[in-house]
Parts: C-alpha cells; structure tokens; sequence
C-alpha cells in the first residue's frame, strides 16, 4: 500500500460554487445546516487526479479532444479487474453524465406516454428524467422488511408491469439508491429474463458499483445472462466513487449490436457523446492511480456506517428510529417509522430542530415517507455530531 490519505480534515466548501453547501437557502430555506444530502463526498481526492488535471491545464491550449484509445482502455481494464466484466471497445462510449445517458436512452428508444418502469423507494431524477420528457412512470414499489431493514423486488408485480404493452423501458438502479442494496444473480437473472420475454429495455444505472461495502462483490447486469446482454444498457462512471461529479464524466455499455448500433450512431449525429476533454483526463487517471484511494475511502466509509448504527441502536433499543445497512456507497437510509411522525413534521425535526440537511425520504416516491437519507462522507467528526443532533432532536419529542 503506498500512502496513508486523510479523510478526517474538514475542508471549507462554501463560495466554491458548490451545491450541496452554497444553495442550502435555495434548497432548504435556510443556509446555517449542516450538509448531509445530496451524494458527493467531503473528502479531497486523489492526489493522482489533481496531478494530472494539473498537468494537462499547464499545456497552454485547450482544443477539440478526441475519444483517445488510453481513456477507453482505463475503463476497459478498470471493469474487467474490479468487476470481472470484461467490456470491449466498441460496447462503450462516453456519456456526460448518467442522467443525461439516461435521457438519450428514453428519447431514442420510446415514445412519448410509454411506460418506464421505475422501483420506489429510488433516486428520483429517474420519476423526473420520465416525465419531464412526457413519458409515463409505471411504479414497481420496492417490498421492505422493516425487521431485517432489508429490499426485494416484487417480482410478480414487475411481470403485470412488463406485461402493459405500453410499458417499453425499466430503468433498473443497481446498486440501488437509497437503500444501498446490491442485488443478487437471481433478483438480476429474473428480471432479465421478464424483459426479453416482454420485449422491454433495461437501463441499469450502476453509478454506485464501484463502493462496495463489507467485501461484497458488485454484479454488472450486463454479466448475469444472454438475456441481459441482449436487453440490457448499461451506465457508469467515476464521479461518486472518486468524488469528481463536477467533472460530468461518465460512461455507457451496450453489448447487443441491434441496439447498439443506431443508438450509438444517433448519439454522434447529435454530438451527444462527444468527450470533454478534462472529465476524461480525471477519469483516466482516477481508474489507473487511484484504487489505493479508494480502497481506504471504503475502510473510512465502512466505519462510518457503523458509527452511524451504534450511535442508533445504543440511544434507540426500542427500534423507533432504525439504520438501514448499505451493501453499497456512502448513502445512509434511516428508518424514523416507529415515530409516527407525519413526512412535514420528520423532515421539520431534522431541519428545524437538529439544524441537519438531509434528502427528504419522500423525494424518493411515496414508499419514502417516514425516512431521511443521511450522507456519511464526511470526517467522522462531523459525522458523529450529526448524528448527535439527530439523536438529541428526536429525544425532544418526549419532553
């Protein structure tokens, strides 16, 4: 292992143009909370990243880039030696940005008032990519098991979906978001095989495949089965894994010609995945020097988590307000069902009272009330005095 990074110094992020700290006012109508939304990390990135953003900002021109061979072959090997998903260079094109991916998908392959299959609770630009481009959402609700805080897949209610002749696309998030689930061959393999038997398309966003948590293995949707190959898109990218979401870089795998082809070539006739030529130079870098990086990011995250849970468990034995376990990512779901609490009055408690900024479970559909998701990458200083503020509001209800 070479050197040790450091995730525990606070970085002031104000007036740096930064969302998740300069439109808290915006965002939550007021600005002195304490940032835990929205998915980007409070951590500086690799060194490796800034060197070579650096080294390329001194050449004195900044000209028309090009799709060069050494950024396709860094994602190319980056997938086949942490995923053992071997992609070849023609499956993948760059895209700027998974939603925007997403979009190009929905714009080319359906029509509008066709059914896109989302799996609420799930991240909710999905609901608003849909009908925002005059498409209909067909709602898969997720099955929650408010005992062992654990997802499934209605698997019987996805078919009468799939079934809707209508319905013509599932965006499948994979990891999901926000319960952090990874899910299984079979969970994959099933609705693979409800696709190519209905004739649907399958969007597997897979943004938060590379944080694994817990030594679980991400699995591609595109490994499971022909039948996922022939039905599947799938999109990537470096930006959560990294903490480069500013760089707008990300990437997309499509391994069946018949699909591939015209949407690949639509896309360059509408210069749709044309590189930026710094999000490519970061994420070169990021999958070719960065894994040390990022495997102590995950220990870091890991014990975050954990610090999270005891805190919840030790001042909640009662169960009243519970932390659900990722597989995946940064992203804590908390359960404050045992509360009773109306949505408006839950996400008044931690804005309010704890003075937290936390994404309000129910942006996340209707299957999201009664929870808040809490980002945990963050010095675990800062980190323990959220959760203190959130044990301490919480603890207010009863005087």
């Amino acid at each position: 292992m070479g050197c040790k990074y450091d995730f525990d110094t606070v970085i002031d992020r104000h007036r740096t143009g930064c969302l998740k700290v300069d439109a808290l006012g915006e965002r939550f109508g007021r600005d002195d909370l304490k940032a835990m939304w929205i998915a980007d990390m409070d951590f500086a990135v690799s060194p490796a990243i800034i060197e070579a953003l650096t080294n390329r900002l001194s050449h004195p021109i900044l000209g028309y880039p090009c799709q060069c061979d050494s950024y396709i072959d860094s994602i190319v090997r980056w997938s086949a030696r942490r995923h053992g998903f071997d992609i070849t260079r023609d499956e993948l094109t760059f895209i700027p940005g998974v939603v925007k991916g997403i979009a190009y998908a929905i714009n080319y392959f359906t029509r509008p008032g066709e059914g896109i299959i989302i799996q609420p609770p799930v991240y909710h630009p999905f609901k608003m990519v849909i009908e925002g481009n005059q498409r209909r959402a067909a709602v898969n609700p997720l099955i929650y098991d408010d005992v062992n805080l654990r997802y499934r897949m209605n698997i019987a209610h996805l078919e009468e979906c799939m079934a809707d002749p209508t319905v013509t696309m599932m965006i499948l998030c994979n990891p999901h978001n926000p319960s952090g689930i990874q899910w299984d061959i079979a969970t994959l393999q099933a609705v693979a095989a409800l696709a190519v038997k209905h004739n649907v398309i399958v969007i597997s966003d897979e943004i938060h495949g590379d944080l694994m948590l817990w030594g679980k293995k991400h699995i591609p949707f595109l490994s499971v089965s022909e039948e996922a190959r022939r039905a599947g898109i799938m999109l990537a990218a470096p930006s959560k894994t990294f903490n480069i979401p500013g760089m707008v870089s990300s990437w997309m795998v499509v391994k069946n010609a018949a699909l591939r082809d015209p949407f690949y070539r639509w896309m360059e006739a509408n210069e749709f995945n044309d590189p930026i030529l710094l999000a490519m130079v970061a994420t070169e870098a990021a999958y070719n020097h960065g894994e040390d990086w990022l495997n102590q990011l995950i220990g870091y995250v890991q014990e975050n988590i954990i610090a999270v849970e005891q805190s919840i468990s030790g001042h909640f034995p009662d169960r009243k307000v519970k932390a659900v376990r990722p597989d995946a990512s940064f992203l804590g779901w908390l359960d404050f069902t045992g509360l009773g609490l109306e949505q408006r009055d839950l996400v008044s408690l931690i804005i309010d009272n704890a003075k937290l900024a936390l994404n309000d479970g129910e942006m996340f559909g209707t299957e999201g009330r009664g929870f808040m998701r809490l980002n945990v990458a963050t010095p675990r200083a800062s980190l323990l005095e959220a959760t203190e503020r959130i044990v301490k509001a919480v603890k207010s209800l009863n005087r």
